[in-house]
């Protein structure tokens, strides 16, 4: 069974992270240069204190008629986040990600984040792992 530091040998670890004092519009606007739909949202001392996504933009700001230049992120980020560590399973993660519906979840090593895994990661690893399991049992029949 693939663990999470399996799918972060094979993946950027590079944390992109953001300032719970920064405005949403900076948010939004680092999430559109770096082509990802979530921020890790980290306090002055480097520990993870939320996290803010493209979904809390949409409910939180537009839908409410809000400024994205005068929000500050700490007013719509979620303080509440699910974590992983790098010795859980994919399957793991994915009901995590499934019971709480979510689609990121911050990797967490000794109290730092050390990477994002994102539902399209999972969906990739089982999907890598599937492969492997039909191709070792056609071998395993054709002898």
């Amino acid at each position: 069974m693939k663990l999470v530091k399996h799918l972060l040998d094979a993946k950027d670890r590079n944390v992109i992270s953001i300032s719970p004092d920064a405005s949403v519009f900076e948010a939004i606007k680092l999430m559109a240069d770096e082509n990802i739909g979530s921020l890790i949202v980290m306090d002055d001392n480097g520990r993870l204190a939320g996290i803010v996504t493209e979904r809390d933009y949409a409910r939180k700001v537009i839908v409410k008629g809000r400024s994205s230049h005068d929000t500050r992120v700490a007013e719509i980020m979620s303080v509440d986040v699910m974590t992983a560590g790098s010795d859980d399973t994919v399957n793991s993660c994915m009901e995590i990600m499934t019971d709480k519906k979510v689609r990121h979840l911050p990797v967490v090593e000794d109290d730092r984040v050390v990477a994002m895994v994102s539902i399209g990661d999972l969906v990739q690893a089982i999907i890598a792992d599937q492969r492997e399991e039909i191709e070792h049992l056609e071998h395993y029949i054709s002898g």
